[in-house]
């Protein structure tokens, strides 16, 4: 009851109505939540155009069932009424002319076929309104369990789990599995581990990067349906619920895949108790006073509990200085200045136990004299390396601690460092150094507080603006605080080395320790498009979504659009750039877009939007996001940076044109003309047209006459590129959509089959685009004769008079003997001159013999006859009907296989018919060989 109308067409017009709706079958589980999506085009009224949708079901395909619409309350059926109230279906708008239809819990009865419908708002009817596609609902077979448990683990344990997941679903799916780690309330708070994606590809999650690559995070498939999670070294920072998640895909007909089915398993709860500082250390000498020459020895006992389970560093001192130390892998490295005393054996370390240390000096002398330490460092994970407590021998029992509350800090927050010194007895002084994680091996000084408490910074953080007020205070006598209120990025995580220096009597004792930090990247940038593919003349939006660890609202926040044009031209160009405050400033990119583009925001969401697209907008886009603190806002350097993923926006032309079908054209003589007509075009279009002829030969391929491009210039094709052939064909325009090419003074050589191929053009802004081309149907030239009373006639004036015809034979360029009307004889190919033979078996019969046949004369070969009458008085000859014989192929056969040396051409007449006695008559009869087949 609704008055719909559907008009067919061949193909679509400017301001023709089409409605599109997604591609199907689609197949979708029962009780998932469904999305359809329908988009209205080449509509005219309003820019918000209304939505109707309706089902037809299996069980009565004829009949439509109304579901939901966006302008009639009272549209639904009775079925469907009580879920379209309670927003169980409803219509979401993207635009005014696109919205997507939402099923958020789909039953077995919703299968069928979907049809949108967009209610007229045209002058008239023109065009499509309505668009169907099928839904199909299958079974949720999908499953996913894990046996739920409570774990404890110490740090550095391992850990496995495994998960069941199995599916029987008929059509062909993918399986997606995943382990996450929920900490805390609230399901923002998961943190992806590792994932084996639909593709088969394994995606570690942000943080576990390293590790995966490392091996020591890593998930196998065990047989069809096991799925295991295996992470090596668990850290504190791990504990929380873990579980499993599988999805199940499908590809849609449009080559998307979409997840029809997620399902979670019950949760494991892992528990890791902070490590106890059990580490203890004694060092012992055989003797404290050697003579010269004497062996001394050292011993370094470390005590831990589980210590064959741990990894120590282990250094050996000399008054601070190192002499040698032994890493975590049991490899002994050398000061420089101590090698070649230990290649001459003169010094020996190793290892007895993994908790014994030998440090031996031989003959030794007054340069090792001094104060021996050994420090000792735990690696409590692969390349994080943590010292938790050093020992000192010789009269000295200071110990040091290092410790930090901030392990992990967001950027932009505070990180603060606690350096704890025990049993020193005199003056310390303090330094701290960065070693970056991004650059092994080198080390930045922070800062450094000497033994009277005066404080001096390292050249590195002395610029107060871009760390904040950076501090180092001496809480009592053995704590010191090292406080950076403001970390930068990734770059300021790694570990933080203190070092304690004590002072007596002239002498000093250094020991260290480390702390490790990370630092997380806390900004987010997410770009996304609803559509990827916008016709020309069509508006899209692009979003800029901005997530972060901690509250953005309050937040100065500047964003950046780049555009890379396709095909690339360079680097990302900037399009706009938008401060904290509000203000926008166009960037290289701004021609492109000029009146084209409009800005919004929504919360921590941007939003660009491109309107009337056109081919010049087509490419990649991307955002990039800043967050700035409000005490720096002035000073040029952001708290944080995000850059988003990119977007490709393809900007499609419209479709092409249509051409007139198959045809015919006879005549008796003079011109022809050979009409190209377009059915449909766009408005504004240019075209070029390019003629082709098809000669009426077996297996001829086409020859192109002449193309008249967009601006009318003629370009002749090399075959009819001779002034001759110049003058007789010319191609005009005769009408708005009718194109012509005229020949003038058509001959019977001028048969075959004509057609034209046209392109259209379309000026837009910035060029001329070529929309498409299309070829017409062919449209067959014919000469009218009478090919028997032609032949007949033939035969009777050769027996009366002998020479009042003409033979030639030869391609439209290559004639190879002519015996014309009035009796002569012609050999326009000289070379062939003696190997051709004319001959008149009998009145009305022609023979043409071909002696020392070669490969190169192998082709189809035929003869015309032309008839000529005298007009008035005089001589004047002027040419009437004619006739063509049917082919022969000559085909040349190797030598020893061929059986003569000489080929026979014969076309044969049959008897007269009779001529017109008022009318002086002559005949020519053409023997015809196309070159171009040979």
């Amino acid at each position: 009851g609704r008055g719909k109308r559907f008009i067919s067409s061949f193909c679509l017009t400017a301001g023709q109505r089409v409605v599109t709706v997604q591609e199907g079958p689609l197949y979708r589980t029962e009780g998932s939540h469904v999305t359809l999506w329908c988009k209205v085009s080449g509509y005219q009224g309003p820019a918000e155009q209304n939505f109707q949708w309706s089902i037809y079901l299996p069980s009565a395909p004829e009949r439509e069932v109304q579901i939901v619409s966006t302008v009639d309350p009272s549209f639904p059926y009775a079925i469907y009424t009580q879920r379209v109230r309670g927003r169980g279906i409803f219509v979401e708008r993207l635009q005014g002319d696109a919205v997507l239809l939402h099923i958020t819990e789909l039953q077995e009865r919703d299968a069928g076929q979907y049809e949108c419908h967009t209610p007229n708002t045209d002058e008239r009817y023109f065009g499509s309104y309505s668009a169907k596609t099928n839904l199909s609902v299958i079974a949720d077979t999908l499953s996913a369990s894990m046996a739920p448990q409570a774990l404890t683990l110490s740090e550095g344990d391992a850990l496995e789990l495994t998960c069941e997941v199995s599916k029987s679903t008929a059509q062909h799916t993918h399986l997606s599995v995943g382990w996450h780690l929920l900490q805390g309330a609230g399901e923002h708070h998961t943190q992806e581990i590792l994932t084996l994606s639909k593709d088969f590809i394994l995606k570690p999650g942000p943080g576990y990067e390293r590790r995966f690559l490392e091996g020591d995070v890593r998930l196998s498939k065990v047989g069809n349906s096991t799925y295991k999670l295996f992470i090596r070294g668990v850290q504190p920072s791990e504990q929380g619920h873990l579980f499993c998640e599988a999805a199940e895909w499908i590809e849609d007909p449009d080559g998307t895949w979409k997840d029809i089915s997620r399902k979670q398993t019950e949760r494991t709860l892992l528990e890791i108790p902070a490590l106890v500082l059990d580490l203890s250390m004694d060092i012992t000498a055989a003797e404290r006073s050697l003579s010269e020459g004497d062996t001394l020895q050292l011993n370094c006992v470390v005590g831990a509990q589980k210590s064959s389970s741990r990894h120590f560093e282990v250094i050996w001192l000399l008054d601070g200085v190192e002499v040698a130390r032994i890493d975590p892998h049991g490899v002994l490295i050398w000061e420089e200045g101590y090698e070649e005393r230990a290649k001459l054996g003169q010094l020996q370390a190793f290892k007895p136990s993994n908790t014994v240390y030998v440090l031996v000096v031989r003959e030794v002398g007054l340069k090792d004299e001094g104060t021996y330490q050994c420090s000792v460092s735990e690696m409590r994970a692969p390349g994080d390396l943590q010292s938790i407590q050093t020992g000192l021998s010789s009269g000295s029992h200071m110990n040091l601690s290092v410790s930090t509350s901030t392990p992990r800090v967001m950027e932009g927050e505070p990180l603060t460092l606690l350096c704890e010194v025990q049993g020193a007895t005199g003056p310390v002084s303090v330094r701290w150094w960065h070693l970056p994680s991004q650059r092994p091996g080198d080390r930045v000084l922070v800062a450094t507080m000497e033994r009277d408490g005066a404080l001096s910074l390292g050249s590195a953080y002395q610029d107060g603006r871009t760390w904040g007020s950076l501090r180092l205070e001496k809480a009592s006598p053995g704590t010191f605080t090292l406080v950076i209120p403001s970390t930068l990025g990734e770059d300021d995580g790694g570990q933080y080395r203190c070092e304690a220096t004590q002072w007596s009597r002239g002498r000093s004792w250094t020991e260290k320790g480390e702390a490790a930090v990370t630092v997380s990247l806390g900004l987010h940038a997410t770009l996304r498009s609803r559509r990827a593919t916008v016709t020309h003349g069509e508006s899209f939006e692009l979003m800029c979504q901005v997530d972060a660890a901690y509250a953005l609202e309050e937040v100065p926040m500047s964003v950046r659009w780049l555009f890379q044009p396709s095909p690339p031209a360079g680097p990302l160009q900037e399009l706009l750039r938008v401060s904290p405050s509000g203000s926008a400033v166009w960037g290289t990119a701004q021609p492109r877009f000029q009146g084209k583009a409009q800005l919004a925001k929504a919360g921590t969401s941007f939003r660009l939007h491109i309107h009337g697209a056109l081919p010049a907008h087509q490419g990649t886009y991307q955002c990039e996001v800043e967050v700035w603190r409000r005490n720096t806002l002035s000073l040029g350097q952001p708290a944080a940076t995000a850059s988003s993923n990119v977007v490709g926006i393809k900007v499609v032309l419209p479709g092409k044109q249509r051409l007139q079908q198959n045809s015919s054209v006879e005549i008796v003589s003079g011109n022809a003309a050979i009409e190209c007509r377009i059915v449909f075009a766009h408005n504004n279009s240019q075209f070029a047209v390019t003629w082709y002829l098809l000669p009426p030969l077996p297996d001829a391929t086409p020859l192109q006459i002449v193309r008249a491009n967009y601006s009318s210039v003629l370009e002749y094709g090399s075959e009819f590129s001779s002034p001759a052939e110049k003058s007789r064909f010319l191609s005009q325009r005769v009408s708005s959509d009718i194109f012509q090419l005229q020949i003038l003074s058509a001959n019977p050589r001028d048969e075959g089959r004509y057609y034209c191929v046209v392109e259209e053009w379309l000026w837009l802004v910035d060029g001329w685009y070529k929309l498409g081309e299309g070829a017409s149907g062919r449209t067959t030239l014919e000469f009218k004769h009478s090919g028997e009373q032609l032949l007949s006639l033939v035969k009777e004036l050769l027996r009366k008079a002998g020479s009042t015809y003409d033979t030639l034979l030869g391609g439209r360029d290559s004639t190879l003997l002519a015996l014309r009307h009035d009796g002569t004889l012609e050999y326009p190919r000289q070379r062939l001159a003696g190997r051709l033979h004319l001959r008149h078996p009998s009145a009305g019969n022609l023979s043409l013999t071909m002696s020392g046949v070669e490969s190169g004369d192998a082709g189809v070969y035929y003869c015309r006859l032309q008839e000529w009458q005298q007009r008035g008085e005089g001589n004047h000859w002027a040419p009437g009907a004619s006739a063509r014989s049917g082919y022969t192929q000559l085909t040349a056969i190797p030598p020893g296989n061929a059986a003569g040396p000489e080929g026979l051409l014969t076309q044969r007449g049959s008897s007269p018919q009779g001529q017109n006695p008022e009318v002086s008559v002559r005949q020519e009869l053409l023997l015809w060989a196309d070159g171009r087949l040979r």
